[in-house]
């Protein structure tokens, strides 16, 4: 159990270039698809279809696909962040502000980021991955009783954390890539990748190894003894 647990500590997301002449073996590729497939899923629908994508033109192509970042994505995740260290402890939640261009954080710039700038390529969010898993689900399938379909999305999530601790267990960079999952940028990666209309693209994965050491960035967590309530709300004599 406590090699169970010191895995799930270690996980993490590996935001370095990777190196693009060292692909994850066939063996190992199978190995994060098949813990995919033991993913728990609402009332085992198994609504997913995963796209391994390591083919070099086709990684080019996809790479050329233009983009820009919206208000309400800049909006939102400045919410989130902290803007030093000594911040994030005490809130013991989110992300360093510093992890972002100075841009994304200046909200008088927002504006300009969205609208008017240079539009970015997906080649600065793929960073020489070698292989990407384009993870897609069918949009004409929800799970019984789950209204906006709550319980599919949950689980795509299982299946994430599924993939995304055996990557860890293999020593492979992991990156959860949501832009693929944006309007413009979808309907690219469906074309290129000849996805039909009637699948959504859910998330896609970098997979690969770093080309040099990953920056480290202050990890948080809040104490069980905070998330945790024992028999009813507010009882935190569990731990």
């Amino acid at each position: 159990m406590s090699e169970i647990l010191k895995i799930i500590q270690e996980r993490h997301s590996s935001r370095a270039s990777f190196d693009r002449e060292h692909q994850p073996t066939k063996q190992h590729l199978l190995q994060i698809l098949e813990a995919a497939r033991w993913a728990p899923t609402a009332h085992n629908m198994q609504n997913f279809e995963i796209i391994v994508v390591d083919d070099e033109n086709q990684l080019e192509m996809l790479g050329n696909i233009k983009f820009r970042i919206s208000e309400d994505f800049l909006r939102e995740n400045y919410q989130q962040l902290s803007f030093s260290e000594e911040e994030l402890i005490q809130k013991k939640a989110g992300i360093l502000g510093t992890m972002f261009p100075l841009s994304w954080i200046t909200p008088d710039e927002w504006s300009k980021v969205a609208h008017d700038g240079e539009p970015s390529s997906l080649n600065q969010t793929i960073k020489g991955s070698p292989t990407l898993l384009i993870v897609t689900y069918d949009a004409r399938k929800r799970a019984p009783a789950s209204g906006n379909d709550i319980l599919g999305f949950m689980s795509l999530g299982c299946v994430m954390e599924n993939m995304w601790i055996t990557a860890q267990a293999l020593g492979i960079g992991f990156q959860i890539i949501s832009v693929l999952s944006g309007n413009s940028v979808e309907q690219e990666v469906k074309r290129i990748l000849e996805i039909p209309g009637y699948m959504r693209i859910a998330y896609a994965v970098r997979l690969g190894y770093p080309i040099s050491e990953p920056s480290k960035f202050l990890r948080v967590r809040r104490d069980v003894i905070e998330l945790a309530h024992h028999n009813r709300f507010g009882y935190k004599d569990f731990v």
